[in-house]
């Protein structure tokens, strides 16, 4: 039996108790805290300290859930594997993945040594009866398929979905025929129309529908479910039609509101202070880990990983010296801004103020997008990030390591470790949604 603290964040919420209250008032650590956030077994006696604070009973803050956490999920369009990472802290078993793009498929297999890796063209995939052992059962598909088409004549709407890779996500869903799917995408999808006018929210959903799914659209924080960055994205979650639709009770919910949440000083600054062209793709800790955060990021690590900065000319050092806290290079003085190629006596006039962005370190950071490596400038040091710094935002472990070049040139198709790292759905709003379904399934 799994046992869930959903009921007590809920609790919380209801009678508007902040965390940092409750570890107060009840006279509980805050490790107690960490293992209530990851469903882990405490002790009866702070169970009963937590219900004599909030003047409830065991059985209003805690629920035991059967073992049904061995379903086994197809990760489609898989990227580094983000959300399959999610899915297997949650208990599920990833048996396949298929991911095109040759660095990011190695990056997975890397980490996922029990996954079948497929680096193919979704949509040349006909034969499904290659894919998998014929007795394996799929229970869920999880993904992120762009949901923009390609226009080839000029006479094709790129806005409909079903002129894009989304359908190939909706052939393997009706071919498998799972308990549920999860399709991630931006934000933006929820207003976008096609060309007569029709919501492509309301297309995707009818396609579903037609497949046989109930569907609801979640929009869902990153920062409120452990992660430490400002991250708003769109789940798509779909219930085969057999299967009870409760959407109030589907509805993934977030634990950590305002100060409550990881912070980017509380993320990354046990990482080595390394300066602008500096460190090795392994290399050493120097210091013990001060956070909670910290200490599950490097989990059982000896070795670090993916932490090499970017090589910088001195006066884009001192350029960055500069920049205060929320701000870029757009507001730097004018003797310290860019300079025109071949004429370093005029001022460039391609300025742009998410370029290079020195986040607050007491905040969340803003979301970790595919070309971070020249979005951010590290809190306190004179330098962009490195990969594994962005990693860390982003939830991923240290013992996730990233291959392929650090960065590429702009002729280079594959993705590089830092596009890998920011097209990924942060692991630990992956495992939160993963554990909702595990929940709702096991009641039904």
């Amino acid at each position: 039996m799994a046992i869930c603290y959903d009921k007590l964040f809920h609790l919380l919420i209801d009678k508007k108790i902040s965390q940092n209250e409750l570890i107060k008032g009840a006279g509980v650590s805050a490790n107690i805290l960490t293992r209530l956030k990851r469903n882990e077994y405490i002790s009866m006696e702070s169970i009963e300290k937590i219900c004599n604070f909030l003047s409830c009973t065991p059985n209003d803050i805690l629920e035991f859930t059967s073992g049904i956490n061995t379903m086994n999920v197809i990760d489609l369009f898989a990227g580094c594997g983000g959300l399959s990472l999610g899915f297997e802290m949650a208990g599920f078993n990833i048996p396949l993945a298929v991911e095109r793009d040759t660095w990011a498929a190695e990056t997975y297999a890397y980490n996922h040594s029990h996954t079948k890796v497929v680096t193919q063209d979704i949509t040349q995939i006909f034969d499904f009866n290659n894919l998998l052992a014929p007795s394996t059962i799929i229970d869920g598909i999880i993904g992120g398929p762009p949901c923009q088409g390609f226009s080839l004549s000029g006479n094709r709407d790129k806005n409909d979905p079903r002129n894009s890779l989304f359908m190939d996500f909706v052939r393997f869903v009706r071919h498998y025929k799972p308990k549920f799917f999860v399709m991630e995408n931006v934000s933006g999808i929820l207003s976008m129309t096609t060309k007569s006018g029709e919501l492509v929210k309301n297309v995707i959903i009818k396609e579903y529908d037609n497949a046989g799914y109930n569907v609801e659209i979640f929009q869902l924080n990153a920062a409120e479910f452990g992660v430490p960055q400002s991250r708003i994205r769109v789940f798509f979650i779909g219930l085969r039609k057999d299967i009870v639709y409760d959407k109030e009770a589907l509805e993934p919910r977030g634990f950590l509101f305002g100060n409550e949440q990881i912070t980017i000083r509380d993320a990354i600054m046990d990482l080595p202070q390394i300066q602008a062209g500096e460190g090795n793709e392994e290399s050493s800790y120097d210091t013990e880990p001060t956070t909670e955060y910290q200490i599950w990021a490097r989990g059982n690590c000896s070795v670090l990983h993916n932490h090499v900065t970017m090589r910088h000319t001195p006066r884009l050092v001192e350029r960055f010296s500069h920049i205060g806290f929320g701000e870029s290079v757009a507001d730097v003085a004018e003797e310290y801004q860019q300079r025109q190629r071949g004429d370093a006596t005029k001022i460039s006039g391609k300025v742009y103020s998410q370029n290079n962005m020195r986040p607050f370190p007491d905040k969340p950071s803003p979301t970790i997008p595919a070309s971070f490596q020249s979005n951010f400038v590290h809190p306190y040091l004179n330098r962009n990030y490195t990969a594994r710094e962005g990693a860390r935002l982003q939830s991923f472990p240290d013992d996730y390591v990233f291959l392929g070049k650090r960065t590429t040139m702009s002729w280079e198709k594959n993705l590089s470790q830092y596009q890998q790292i920011g097209n990924a759905v942060p692991p630990l709003l992956a495992k939160a949604i993963a554990e909702k379904l595990i929940q709702y399934l096991s009641r039904i």
